[in-house]
């Protein structure tokens, strides 16, 4: 079987780090649609399965989470009858937790906003956590019976709750409405409220909107596949997480959290991948 090299993967997975559109990355490299985007599905599978079993026992003592909306397949008023309520077609959230001191980003999970995802995205966060951390979120009701459940009351849990008005302004279709103010309160334990914040998973929001173009708005470049959309997703953080320093630490969140002694290479990050395929072929 014909494999690319590890250069010609490595020209690939930076483009598409870098928010490029599969369509955009066959064109600059010559290699088809099918070609990128198996090599992004494998790639994005390795990059799960590294994270999974190497982020844990983290001393975290400020975490914040979030959701961020996409759509699969279709928006959800254009999904055919026969796939109706099927997840993967129309709304998909992204559920992210990251560290606010090293900016790591410590779980994520593709799926949809109610308990039962709630439970598991929670579940995950608290299995890698070693320390009592605070954690910070929006209002989502489904947040507070799953840190408490997942954490056993042994957490303290500040619930942000952001106030919005009307824009100034001409209202136009696509204007959001403006926030003015912001609610604190306790959710679970004694969180110090002074530090509560969701303000640095909100910029990370902003990140995977403009690193992932299936994350891009009023766009054409939405995921056909909720698979494709998981495998861009862990594709980016893995590389957001050990490749990329970050600009306010100079060097990248997994360095900071000790997970890694120095900045890692595109190169490094595809043998995570060669790694799993060597196993495989054994």
């Amino acid at each position: 079987m014909n494999r690319l090299s590890t250069s010609a993967r490595a020209q690939i997975v930076a483009a598409l780090v870098e928010g490029m559109s599969i369509r955009a990355v066959s064109r600059m490299t010559g290699r088809s649609k099918n070609t990128i985007t198996k090599l992004l599905a494998d790639l994005g599978q390795a990059c799960a399965a590294y994270h999974d079993e190497h982020v844990r026992g983290l001393q975290c003592e400020q975490v914040q989470a979030d959701e961020i909306w996409a759509f699969c397949y279709s928006k959800a008023k254009n999904v055919p009858e026969q796939h109706k309520g099927e997840f993967g077609y129309g709304d998909v959230w992204t559920w992210t937790a990251i560290d606010a001191d090293s900016k790591l980003m410590v779980s994520w999970l593709v799926g949809e906003r109610n308990a039962y995802w709630a439970g598991a995205f929670i579940d995950d966060v608290a299995s890698r956590m070693a320390s009592r951390p605070q954690i910070s979120t929006d209002g989502l009701a489904a947040y507070r019976w799953a840190i408490g459940s997942a954490f056993n009351g042994q957490v303290d849990h500040a619930i942000i709750k952001k106030v919005y008005g009307d824009a100034p302004g001409p209202k136009g279709r696509y204007s959001p409405a403006q926030c003015t103010g912001i609610e604190k309160k306790v959710g679970i334990g004694n969180p110090d409220m002074e530090k509560a914040s969701t303000s640095y998973v909100e910029r990370s929001n902003l990140t995977m909107r403009m690193g992932m173009r299936r994350f891009t708005r009023l766009t054409n470049a939405f995921s056909k596949k909720v698979a494709n959309l998981e495998a861009a997703v862990s594709l980016h953080f893995m590389h957001y997480n050990f490749c990329r320093k970050h600009q306010t630490l100079k060097t990248t969140p997994a360095v900071k959290a000790g997970l890694a002694d120095h900045v890692w290479s595109v190169e490094e990050l595809i043998g995570v991948l060669e790694a799993q395929e060597r196993e495989d072929s054994k």
